[in-house]
């Protein structure tokens, strides 16, 4: 994520899309569709979220979206909708990947979890123990934030990027590295532990923690501790599709026009992988969302019931955990959890019931503008079909 959309994500993401949430019903808007929308609408999945999908991008005339109902057990159903690329007829694909933006940070927080459980890490360790041979080019204030701190975003770090201090042949991990010892040097942005700042750096640092823990790039770590457990073959890093073709979702200003390039490197850097540049498809992403519901309801997971619980745990009753927003919301029986994710190219959104075991998930290729309020309502159009579903069952 940009400052500029950092700025705007935690407004709208601390808010907890209340016009969605409380409700469980979309925002009123006009019904009319824009002029440009495409009068044709590939779609493909199941026929219930098809045609949810369809009315939301059709009045927000967005390229494409994809959608899922997701319960502990796995996915419930999913469908897509529109063209990869706009100004092309090349319909989207029910195993298309998505870049999942801030979503990533979930994932992230997981694996130190998984850390904390084997007794190499703890939530509480300070970060100066972590990273011994840093610690002595810290600034005082930050000798004493904790993981925990970092990874709620109440460590003082700042939300700006740092200024490139490595080279781009360096090793990822190496990049990180610098960039953590460039971010610890200096003043923080305001007193560790005082407020609430949303940073892409506090998980840069933590990545940088799991690297130097482990002896592996985060992105192997992640792989090895996440992907491959949870069968999520699809899921990689940075931009999605081949450079040049038009093989996935292409990525798209928040203008609606399509970016001149696609593909991994058409992304944030690298470094910020921890933070935000995992994509997967929308099945494999419902995998990762199953098993935190599953860990959240004390359900056999890859992690254990007390790693989940703490995820879903703010300082407050409301507030930040460790990659989830928690809210309490009727629809969802008490706690509800939520993020989104944005590289400003691409955008996605889960919001999840844990008390009444279910989550949506929605994604869209295409960033800012309008984007968040097409995916909100699309959410509340979900919710919404869930629980009519639910009620049918009974």
């Amino acid at each position: 994520m940009t400052t500029r959309w950092l700025s705007m994500f935690c407004a709208v993401a601390l808010a907890a899309c209340a016009s969605a949430g409380e409700s469980g019903r979309p925002t009123s808007r006009p019904a009319s569709a824009p002029a440009s929308a495409a009068t044709a609408c590939p779609a493909v999945g199941d026929e219930a979220i098809v045609k949810i999908l369809k009315l939301v991008r059709q009045k927000y005339d967005l390229p494409a979206m994809a959608g899922a109902i997701v319960t502990s057990k796995g996915l419930v159903a999913a469908g897509a909708v529109g063209v990869r690329k706009r100004g092309t007829d090349v319909a989207v694909g029910l195993e298309d990947q998505w870049h999942l933006g801030s979503d990533t940070k979930v994932m992230t927080a997981l694996l130190a979890g998984l850390l904390v459980e084997r007794g190499q890490l703890d939530w509480d360790a300070k970060i100066a123990t972590l990273l011994p041979d840093l610690a002595p080019s810290f600034h005082p204030d930050f000798a004493g934030i904790t993981l925990r701190e970092v990874l709620n975003h109440r460590a003082g770090l700042p939300s700006k990027l740092p200024q490139r201090t490595s080279s781009p042949s360096e090793s990822i991990q190496s990049q990180r590295l610098q960039a953590v010892k460039q971010i610890l040097s200096a003043e923080p942005a305001y007193p560790p532990g005082s407020k609430f700042l949303y940073s892409n750096q506090d998980y840069v640092l933590a990545g940088a923690i799991l690297e130097h823990i482990t002896g592996k790039p985060w992105e192997q770590v992640i792989r090895e501790g996440i992907f491959d457990p949870l069968g999520m073959k699809s899921a990689g890093f940075g931009g999605v599709g081949t450079p040049g073709q038009i093989d996935q979702p292409w990525p798209h200003r928040a203008n609606g026009q399509p970016m001149p390039r696609n593909g991994p490197n058409v992304d944030n850097p690298p470094l910020i992988g921890p933070a935000g540049r995992v994509h997967c498809s929308i099945q494999d992403w419902a995998k990762f969302i199953a098993d935190q519901l599953r860990g959240l309801r004390g359900e056999p997971a890859l992690a254990k019931p007390s790693t989940y619980e703490a995820l879903a745990t703010s300082p407050g009753e409301t507030g930040y955990g460790f990659g989830w927003i928690v809210a309490k919301r009727d629809w969802a029986g008490g706690k509800a959890l939520n993020h989104a994710g944005s590289n400003t190219m691409n955008f996605c959104v889960a919001w999840l019931a844990p008390e009444r075991d279910f989550a949506v998930l929605v994604c869209v290729n295409q960033g800012g503008g309008d984007v968040p309020k097409a995916a909100d309502q699309a959410v509340a159009a979900l919710i919404k079909l869930h629980n009519a579903q639910s009620t049918e069952t009974r």
